[in-house]
């Protein structure tokens, strides 16, 4: 059966998604999808959504 996880991110650099994206990789997880939730007022995101699958474990 596959699994999923979703990562939050509320503070969005290059630094913190390279960080979670491998941490979640360490951990055994395959990177599937990322989403940003932006502001109207603002170019840059305001939250980042990582998601990860693996297949779970018997």
């Amino acid at each position: 059966m596959l699994q999923y996880k979703v990562v939050e991110l509320s503070n969005v650099t290059e630094e913190t998604i390279e960080e979670a994206l491998n941490e979640k990789v360490a951990e055994g997880w395959s990177f599937d999808g990322m989403q940003f939730a932006m502001r109207e007022s603002s170019k840059r995101p305001s939250m980042a959504f990582l998601l990860f699958t693996r297949e779970e474990e018997a």
